[in-house]
């Protein structure tokens, strides 16, 4: 009797510590789900963020030898966050012949562990598109610069304000949209969807219900900042006496009269006192974004096939003071003085969604600093649909570039940006722009976004140190590597270079749109090549007239210049432009 009562209190015990265990790892389960649903489970910081990380050097090769770079899966980590690069980076060169063909190990980031990681973090995201709840009109506890005018209807095939528009989905307040709208010389700023800001000199549309205008701006809680189709306008503060008015103003040359001037200029005027700097205020009061001026007369338009602005003349045949805005009448009565004003084209700013999602995936691909967010921006303008990103950058997001949240394999944007290179992240995409710049170039910009963000440079310190040199050493076989994979197993490419694309944007566009099956027509094309720039162009006040490569550097780039653009060749490509192809 006493063995069997053993027995069953040896198992009570048993089960006791089972059921403890079980209940201590529900706890735990139940912990790390709710991290991960706050978004707290594992630190990201953004990828613009200024910090520098150091990468291993890499020995030096031999002219011949290509050596397979970073995934950028393993640089940026998932969806666009840094992640630094360890010991199996430093250990690369002990792997076998046959590995280091297909890419070292530690290029391949997308293990399981990442995959869900990436989802989590996109649909984690993607709940902040959902659409708000109706609710009264928010209450206004922010005093704002300007007069704040009412709430107004806003269509976007025919907008209530006509002038400059920008975005930003993260940082938007009244106050901001209202001293961009200030210095480009409009009157008023009207605020949209909370993040978007559109700027004119007359309202087109009439005004709605107050409390359609029931979204905060993402920068101002408690401040309106319009809603669905629905603006909140205010009228702008005047600019103090002694402010540079309509300081964008830039001079587009000495131009030939077009033989049809009716139909290249809408408007038509003869200002009170003659000069450019006139019709340049008549222009852009009427919302024109070029103003042509011949004294006496004052032309306000758009670039369009009757007048595109791609053969300017001499400047002597219009004896234009380059110290001056204004001109003095011109000696050949053929040739009109040309101003940009600071009201934006707007006739190609709209963009969406694709209507109907693609079953072929298009990449833009490029190596990193070789100008890729430059050129979306010009496909977006160009086909009006948003272009995707395999990584997520909230930067980029939040200045307008919607497809950059969407998931790169949803088939609703045009084409998705990546800077992977490798059999099996190649072979995912059915088509592809490969974009190349001058490695030179390349790596100077990306070293000074990796240190200061899309818009910053690196200071002279960052320069100085090892960093630099490291850098080179590791990324400069990857601008090769990059080009080398893409032509070897891409399906079919479409190579352009970004030189090519600055001096001849009309045509290469042409090209580029063609290529993902748009039919865009000529007047959409001149309204990209007049908003060319986008928001995250470097000012060229602040880069260093500096070399920063050494000898050895110089040799060793010089040798991967000279493999690419051999490979270019034997693809029947167009090789590299000659200003960096070493002679």
């Amino acid at each position: 009797m006493a063995k069997p009562f053993y027995r069953l209190q040896r198992f009570l015990r048993r089960t006791q510590l089972l059921f403890l265990f079980l209940g201590a790892a529900y706890i735990m389960a139940g912990s790390v789900l709710l991290l991960q649903r706050s978004g707290l489970a594992v630190p990201l910081s953004p990828r613009g963020a200024p910090s520098f990380q150091p990468l291993p050097s890499l020995p030096t090769l031999a002219k011949s030898t290509v050596l397979k770079p970073a995934s950028l899966g393993d640089v940026y980590g998932p969806r666009g966050t840094h992640k630094m690069l360890g010991r199996t980076d430093q250990t690369q060169n002990n792997l076998d012949p046959s590995s280091r063909r297909n890419g070292p190990r530690w290029l391949m980031s997308r293990n399981l562990e990442i995959r869900h990681l990436r989802r989590r973090w996109f649909h984690s995201l993607m709940t902040e598109q959902e659409p708000r709840a109706e609710r009264g009109p928010p209450k206004r506890k922010v005093r704002h610069k300007g007069t704040y005018i009412g709430c107004f209807l806003d269509d976007s095939k025919e907008r209530a304000l006509k002038g400059t528009v920008f975005y930003d989905f993260r940082k938007m307040t009244s106050t901001l949209c209202q001293d961009t709208c200030s210095e480009s010389g409009y009157q008023f700023a009207g605020l949209e969807y909370g993040a978007e800001c559109y700027c004119g000199n007359r309202i087109t549309s009439p005004s709605t219900r107050e409390e359609d205008c029931n979204l905060d701006c993402k920068g101002e809680k408690g401040s309106a900042c319009g809603g669905v189709e629905r603006l909140s306008i205010y009228k702008v503060e005047d600019q103090h006496p002694g402010m540079k008015k309509y300081r964008n103003v830039r001079y587009r040359g000495c131009h030939r009269r077009p033989k049809n001037t009716t139909a290249a200029f809408p408007v038509h005027c003869v200002p009170p006192n003659g000069t450019s700097q006139s019709c340049i205020e008549v222009c852009t009061d009427q919302e024109f974004p070029l103003a042509v001026f011949r004294r006496p007369d004052c032309f306000c338009g758009y670039a369009s096939p009757h007048f595109t602005l791609h053969h300017p003349a001499e400047d002597t045949r219009c004896e234009r003071n380059p110290n001056s805005t204004n001109t003095t009448t011109p000696t050949d009565p053929d040739y009109y003085a040309v101003y940009q004003t600071p009201v934006q084209d707007t006739r190609c700013m709209e963009r969406k969604f694709l209507p109907e999602k693609t079953t072929k995936l298009v990449a833009l691909s490029s190596f990193p600093g070789a100008g890729n967010t430059w050129v979306r921006h010009l496909i977006e303008l160009a086909t009006g649909y948003y272009t995707g990103s395999y990584y997520f950058d909230g930067t980029l997001y939040n200045k307008g570039f919607k497809g950059e949240k969407d998931y790169w394999k949803s088939g609703r944007t045009i084409c998705v940006k990546t800077h992977e290179s490798g059999k099996r992240e190649i072979e995912m995409y059915d088509s592809a722009i490969l974009l190349i710049r001058n490695p030179y170039r390349s790596l100077m910009a990306e070293f000074n976004r990796k240190c200061a963000g899309h818009l910053g440079y690196a200071s002279e310190q960052h320069w100085k140190s090892k960093e630099w040199p490291e850098f080179v050493g590791s990324y400069a076989s990857w601008w090769a590597s990059h080009v080398l994979d893409w032509l070897k197993f891409g399906r079919r490419v479409l190579v352009v270079h970004y030189e090519e694309l600055k001096r001849s944007l009309f045509p290469q566009l042409h090209l580029i749109t063609d290529f993902l099956d748009m039919s865009v027509t000529d007047e959409r094309l001149l309204c990209v090549e007049s908003n060319q720039d986008g928001n995250f162009k470097r000012s060229g006040a602040r880069q260093r007239a500096f070399d920063p490569f050494t000898d050895e550097m110089k040799r060793m780039i010089d040798g991967y210049i000279k493999a690419v653009d051999e490979a270019l060749k034997l693809k029947n490509f167009t090789g590299l432009p000659q200003e960096y192809v070493p002679r």
